[in-house]
């Protein structure tokens, strides 16, 4: 299996604003005095349409799709986390926490993509869990580690370990189960998602260990990590503030490894930390002050990763 992928599906927003229904446990999100619902959108679509072609000027084959203004959808740019689409030509459809980011889910995306040439079999919905009140946010919640067949899940209110088991059973993968936390207003919040303090690439991985409190459960991620060869690259909580955690790793044209993140994330990491993860892959980042002060999510959840095989391809 491979790890990372050279396309990507990406939403350009319409209706961008904070949404209330996610600011009760993202507590990234943020008001922005003064600026009219009208002129967030505008810079949030500054912002991502600057990023959509540093991606395809990198050699990535980014899809994006125009989100409608109805029904309301102030999260439809981070995709990420109602979908995920996999080597097999499976497709995952997740349960979401806020009412509103249900919405986010559009069948016409699928025929979209199948359009272009790529290949659909099963699709495989959990989305009935949200009758329950059980949630599991695609791959925020879920860190893939593709090559290994594991699965990297901080638990929260928007991950559910039951349903996080459910997933790992039928994607033949070995769970590795946690909790995060992070400082709010001096206490010890649980981190709603993972892929906000965690990365994962080839080779490599970005990890703010101290978000883990238990010192058990911190040494059994990172002996995970280390016995998959990976280098283990820490963070602080204070970069991951700056959305450091939140990276991806994908592939130009010609098969180049990019590590992609915003601005923020890029200018809060140390000179040893770049070294680091230059060792490994090319560093591309892009402002996006504004999507991550509102949505309170980062590059990597703009992002959604495509593997599914392309008709040529079979």
């Amino acid at each position: 299996m491979n790890q990372t992928t050279n396309s990507i599906l990406m939403i350009r927003p319409v209706a961008f604003r904070m949404n209330e229904q996610t600011a009760v446990n993202n507590y990234y999100q943020k008001v922005l005095d003064g600026l009219l619902p009208a002129t967030v959108n505008a810079k949030a679509q500054q912002e991502f349409d600057a990023f959509v072609d540093k991606l395809s000027n990198a050699g990535v084959e980014v899809i994006v799709v125009d989100d409608t203004t109805d029904p309301d959808t102030p999260d439809s740019i981070f995709p990420n986390n109602w979908i995920s689409f996999h080597e097999n030509a499976d497709v995952a459809l997740y349960p979401m926490f806020a009412e509103n980011r249900r919405k986010e889910r559009r069948e016409e995306i699928l025929d979209m993509l199948e359009d272009k040439g790529f290949q659909i079999e099963n699709i495989i919905d959990y989305t009935d869990a949200e009758n329950d009140g059980f949630f599991l946010e695609g791959t925020g919640s879920i860190l893939l580690d593709r090559a290994n067949a594991k699965a990297y899940c901080a638990l929260s209110p928007r991950a559910d370990e039951e349903l996080f088991i459910e997933f790992c059973e039928d994607f033949d993968l070995h769970p590795i189960i946690f909790e995060a936390f992070q400082t709010v207003n001096g206490e010890r919040k649980l981190i709603y998602h993972t892929n906000v303090m965690m990365c994962l690439g080839e080779t490599f991985a970005v990890i703010c260990a101290d978000c883990i409190d238990d010192k058990k459960e911190r040494r059994m991620v990172l002996d995970s990590l280390k016995d998959d060869g990976k280098e283990i690259i820490l963070i602080t909580e204070d970069q991951v503030n700056n959305f450091a955690g939140n990276m991806l790793e994908v592939r130009g044209a010609d098969g180049n490894r990019l590590l992609v993140m915003s601005a923020a994330a890029h200018q809060s990491l140390t000179a040893k930390q770049i070294e680091q993860l230059e060792n490994h892959a090319t560093i591309l980042s892009s402002s996006l002050d504004t999507i991550e002060a509102c949505g309170g999510g980062s590059a990597r959840c703009m992002m959604a990763e495509i593997f599914l095989p392309k008709a040529n391809q079979a």
